[in-house]
């Protein structure tokens, strides 16, 4: 069974991105490389928050509540 990661980076200018990848290490390589559009402009980052789920459909659920408006306030309260 693979397992999937939902982790959330907080970029120097306080914006937050919340991603899923099946390879943590790879994809945060990908980033910091500057080779994700969105994160393009926030090479400097912090890795504020991992999480392991066991399956790929809770790991989307899980990275769709962190974008939705009560988990981006959770997030702002958490690591803001």
């Amino acid at each position: 069974m693979e397992e999937y990661y939902i982790y959330i980076l907080k970029g120097k200018n306080g914006t937050f991105y919340k991603g899923i990848t099946n390879n943590i290490k790879k994809r945060l390589h990908q980033h910091e490389l500057g080779q994700n559009e969105t994160t393009k402009d926030m090479r400097s980052y912090e890795l504020v928050h991992v999480e392991i789920i066991k399956n790929r459909n809770e790991a989307r659920k899980l990275e769709k509540y962190f974008k939705s408006g009560f988990g981006r306030e959770i997030i702002k309260e958490l690591f803001g």
